[in-house]
């Protein structure tokens, strides 16, 4: 298989499991409980050992494959959405690699439950909310993005303005999204109280 085809069928399996925790965020728009609620159902699912090795293994081949084609496609891309899948897809890479390695620490060497509170602890330790609001932000914006532009390029010899017109949707998409998922864990659309057993991995 291809490069590109080994990065398309890891998106296909990590694209089903963004669709689930992303839901599994915006539960938390309802409450914390709810969101907590949702996770406890889906992790029976995506924290079979089977699944959870297969999530991991296509994580590595994503990140691998999109920054290679990233640094290969460097000096001859063309065109603003060729740019905008790139550094979209770039910044998704990062994002993994760091979130993929944050929750691993949390869950073996913090031993944390790496649920709602462990993901919004740093809304509440300044000044780490300085890195995290565009962190989640940014991710949430890529992720739409990029599957705006693999849309875009599905449809081949469609109309331009329609292209144009479906990626412009998926990133304001993102963009709602992202914002609302980012008020959540700060505490600003429902009540938030992160125990201390979070916030103290913030310290020196």
């Amino acid at each position: 298989m291809s490069l590109r085809g080994l990065h398309r069928t890891s998106a296909v399996v990590l694209g089903a499991f963004a669709i689930m925790h992303l839901a599994n965020h915006l539960m938390s728009l309802h409450s914390v409980e709810t969101h907590i609620a949702f996770m406890e159902v889906a992790r029976t699912i995506y924290r079979q050992p089977a699944i959870e090795f297969v999530l991991f293994v296509c994580v590595i081949i994503q990140c691998v494959s999109g920054l290679r084609m990233v640094v290969r496609g460097w000096s001859t891309r063309q065109g603003a959405v060729t740019w905008i899948q790139a550094v979209s897809g770039a910044y998704l890479a990062s994002f993994l690699l760091i979130h993929v390695t944050a929750i691993v620490l949390g869950r073996v060497a913090l031993h944390l439950d790496t649920n709602f509170y462990f993901a919004a602890a740093g809304f509440f330790v300044p000044p780490y909310q300085l890195f995290f609001i565009p962190y989640y932000f940014l991710a949430v914006v890529s992720l739409f993005t990029h599957v705006g532009c693999a849309c875009h390029w599905w449809q081949g010899g469609g109309s331009p303005r329609l292209r144009r017109m479906s990626l412009s949707v998926m990133i304001t998409a993102g963009c709602i999204a992202g914002g609302a998922i980012v008020l959540s864990l700060a505490g600003r659309l429902q009540p938030v109280t992160v125990p201390a057993s979070y916030l103290t991995t913030f310290e020196p």
